[in-house]
């Protein structure tokens, strides 16, 4: 009899689909997903040539292409589930993203062209020692895509990366990213899932020299029928290196589905931890689901401290009651109330234009249903 894996640190990985078993959605991984929309993207054929998209040139950030046999591919994290690995497999090259100057710069990679045809991609994000930089992947169109994206950042770095998932409606995304943050380097990250029929993008960082730290991030607002999942993993493996996860989001409308599990690993080097997790979810009509997994397995007992919290709700009856109090409608109050709750996230993106876009996206979305 086969043990199954219970904990995230255990979980095999390997960058051949060959290596993992048939997918039928009982697995701990993929038992939350919904598996007959996904199998074609899962083990079926993809494309793996370069994939359309546009950049403009930005000084102190380098795009190109690299062959998927390069070396630096692989650095930040190998697949963990068939899927990704079969887009790794897939995939003939990888877009390499370098950021090299110590001056902030400021990139937007855009995808609106990806069409209908199953499809992996291949993205590599580096920073040089101390370079700053801020990465914007936004994401609309049609897509059946599978893709993988690393982050490898080099010792004092910063890098801000925003990952903004608005494809169409019927679009089926699944993501895996994965981080290596490098001595006193620092990383934000934002996923930011609005539209498209399943969004399914799994962030892992691994906190891989002292003084090394992580913001993991992301708002998400599910319609009818939409599902979304985020599956968050921080390996904390260096000493005095610390880690925020913080995931908000909203759901309306019938059969709305949204998934987050965040895992967190204090390993035995990791003496002087600073970490804390945390999922919120409001949900503003019948018939929607929330799914929130909170877990975090530490092996030394020398740290700052560790903790994490869920929870998911209706409307607070006291705010509504005192917006309404001050001659506000019911239907405004809600809407001010979801804007707060979930632009806490929104106003921490570090990109004015991008933020004030998103905020108008809710807008409409709560104009339209609350």
């Amino acid at each position: 009899m086969t043990i199954p894996v219970q904990i995230r640190s255990a979980r095999p990985k390997s960058t051949n689909p060959e290596d993992f078993e048939t997918v039928t959605g009982r697995e701990l991984d993929w038992k939350f997903s919904p598996i007959a929309k996904l199998q074609e993207l899962i083990s079926g054929p993809l494309d793996g040539s370069r994939f359309p998209h546009s950049a403009p040139e930005v000084v102190g950030i380098e795009v190109s292409w690299i062959a998927s046999s390069d070396a630096r591919v692989g650095v930040a994290g190998m697949p963990e589930d068939k899927a990704s690995a079969n887009a790794w497999k897939a995939a003939e090259e990888v877009l390499l993203i370098s950021a090299t100057s110590e001056e902030h710069s400021e990139i937007t990679i855009t995808r609106d062209g990806l069409g209908t045809t199953p499809r992996a991609a291949h993205i590599l994000i580096t920073t040089a020692p101390h370079a700053q930089a801020t990465v914007i992947l936004q994401n609309s169109g049609d897509a059946r895509l599978v893709e993988n994206l690393e982050v490898v950042l080099g010792a004092g770095s910063r890098l801000n990366l925003v990952s903004v998932q608005e494809w169409n409606d019927d679009a089926l995304h699944l993501g895996s990213h994965f981080a290596s943050i490098g001595k006193d380097a620092e990383l934000k990250h934002t996923l930011v899932s609005l539209s498209g029929d399943v969004i399914r993008v799994n962030p892992s960082a691994i906190l891989a020299d002292s003084g090394s730290s992580v913001v993991l991030n992301g708002v998400y607002f599910a319609d009818a029928g939409q599902h979304i999942e985020q599956q968050v993993y921080v390996n904390h493996d260096a000493p005095q290196s610390k880690s925020r996860v913080n995931y908000k989001g909203a759901l309306q409308g019938k059969g709305a589905r949204t998934v987050w599990i965040g895992d967190v690993l204090i390993g035995n080097k990791a003496v002087g931890t600073d970490s804390y997790e945390q999922n919120r979810n409001l949900v503003l009509t019948e018939g929607t689901r929330a799914d929130s997994i909170p877990n975090l397995e530490i092996e030394t007992g020398d740290i700052a401290g560790a903790g994490h919290a869920s929870a998911t709700g209706r409307f607070d009856d006291e705010q509504l009651f005192y917006l309404q109090a001050r001659g506000i409608s019911e239907a405004d109050a809600r809407r001010l109330v979801v804007r707060g709750f979930l632009n806490e996230i929104v106003q921490q993106l570090e990109v004015p234009a991008l933020e004030e876009r998103i905020e108008e996206y809710l807008n409409n979305k709560l104009e339209a249903g609350v």
